[in-house]
């Protein structure tokens, strides 16, 4: 996928098992985070990074979607232990992630495994791709999205 190139929608189940599109947040800026696993040490930096900068990233127009291959109920469970005012998807069946080139042949205590690499993808309201940051670092992760986002409303 390249920047500029408008992003394929596509459907996921959110948190709540309601069906999620791409094409429902047209004309607003989607921020698209991936991550290896619900309720794991980074994933909730990462996703507590985000839940505190909401409000600005909602000020500024951005909707926040969080995606891993967890199931709707895990990634329940996930949102409300920590608060999270956002949707997160389910990609159970890896069809988004393969769609975002985002797993990754990783090393496992020793063993190879496909994992999500941790990947963000800003989106733009035209659904064209404004910019992406791989291999996210998870501290501080959000705000350097902000400043992409209101960089690109400039």
């Amino acid at each position: 996928m390249e920047l500029n190139e408008k992003v394929a929608n596509f459907t996921l189940q959110d948190d709540q098992e309601n069906t999620v599109n791409l094409t429902d947040f047209a004309g607003k800026p989607v921020v698209l985070f991936f991550y290896p696993k619900a309720d794991t040490p980074g994933c909730t930096i990462e996703a507590c990074g985000f839940r505190d900068t909401f409000e600005k990233l909602q000020a500024a127009g951005a909707i926040v979607l969080g995606i891993s291959r967890d199931t709707p109920k895990a990634q329940r469970k996930f949102r409300e232990k920590y608060s999270l005012p956002y949707p997160l998807l389910a990609d159970v069946d890896e069809v988004v992630c393969n769609q975002f080139g985002v797993l990754k042949e990783k090393n496992m205590y020793g063993k190879k495994v496909i994992g999500i690499e941790r990947t963000t993808f800003v989106i733009g309201g035209d659904q064209s791709l404004l910019q992406v940051f791989p291999k996210v670092k998870p501290e501080g992760h959000a705000e350097e999205v902000l400043a992409a986002i209101q960089a690109h409303k400039g």
